[in-house]
């Protein structure tokens, strides 16, 4: 999962109003007066907090009639309130295990005598291995302009689109408004 949709999560439901809301829905679903009345609140402000809701996939809602019924997309909230506990695990990466050596072969493989890559492996395991030596320079905890993480790539293969959305995809950076930081090592599907 990707780790700016965890975060986002978190974000979304650290509000009192929110989880409040998460819990009458787990009661049933109900239309958006009622959520009003039984909160205190006013329809527009049940109304904002519904749509942060509806935005994450964990309230979706259905028209009966004149009537628009909120419920709680629970298979959903369970997926995204656990993943939290998933993140680092060694089941999740223990697939992705390569040896010194599967890296030296794939590097000399896909790496021409310049150090540019040939091509982007379509084998996810070799992609992976590849992404990791092309982050090879970038420092945790530094912040880098896209420009930034492009000129880097670029050093590396033309696409450096590609090559960023594999670095967000496979948990090597993350990115917020258009800066990426390197994720840390625990959390790359590549140990």
């Amino acid at each position: 999962m990707q780790l700016n949709r965890l975060v986002n999560f978190h974000k979304t439901v650290g509000d009192k109003t929110r989880l409040r809301i998460v819990g009458l829905l787990k009661e049933g679903p109900l239309h958006g007066q009622a959520i009003a009345g039984k909160l205190g609140l006013t329809p527009p402000t049940i109304s904002h907090h519904l749509t942060k809701l509806k935005e994450i996939d964990i309230v979706y809602q259905r028209r009966d009639k004149n009537t628009i019924y909120y419920h709680l997309n629970e298979r959903k909230l369970d997926l995204l309130a656990g993943a939290i506990t998933r993140l680092g695990d060694e089941e999740m990466n223990t697939e992705f295990q390569v040896t010194d050596e599967e890296k030296h072969k794939v590097l000399s493989n896909f790496m021409d005598s310049d150090g540019k890559l040939k091509s982007i492996p379509a084998q996810l395991k070799k992609r992976l291995i590849i992404l990791e030596h092309i982050l090879q320079g970038l420092e945790p905890g530094e912040t880098y302009s896209e420009l930034k993480i492009n000129e880097h790539i670029k050093k590396y293969h033309e696409d450096y689109a590609t090559i960023r959305r594999e670095f967000i995809m496979h948990h090597f950076m993350t990115r917020d408004k258009g800066y990426y930081e390197l994720n840390p090592r625990e959390l790359w599907l590549i140990q």
